[in-house]
């Protein structure tokens, strides 16, 4: 059975990217476009990671973050965050296992983030690269 990946961004052309990179993977991928969204979408599923922008209306990526963290059935969820580069970080930010930036490629930080976190090689090692 494929591992769960929530991935939350109000940008569709972002979530689009990610959600795509992860089913060529062999992932099966929930998606929200905030917080609140991924609340709910975590009432039924048990993610391996969650991936989310930091600024989206309705709940903030960090207010997410902080709400992962506070139960008990998520609060151990690697967590990936998108955000740009000079963004800048808080101190919930920082409670992220990864930071991943849209204005880099994302597809190559994602591979990377991936492999540390979840122990699956990326396309290119697994064909030897």
């Amino acid at each position: 059975m494929a591992k769960v990946v929530l991935v939350v961004d109000d940008s569709m052309l972002i979530r689009y990217t990610v959600c795509d990179f992860l089913e060529r993977r062999g992932f099966a991928v929930e998606s929200a476009t905030n917080g609140e969204e991924a609340l709910e979408v975590l009432s039924r599923v048990q993610p391996a990671l969650v991936i989310t922008d930091m600024v989206m209306p309705k709940m903030s990526g960090a207010e997410l973050i902080t709400a992962l963290k506070s139960k008990p059935q998520t609060a151990e969820v690697p967590i990936i965050i998108v955000a740009y580069k000079d963004g800048g970080f808080d101190q919930t930010e920082k409670r992220a296992n990864f930071a991943i930036y849209k204005d880099i490629d994302i597809e190559t930080q994602l591979a990377k983030a991936l492999d540390a976190l979840l122990g699956r090689p990326s396309q290119a090692n697994a064909a030897g690269q």
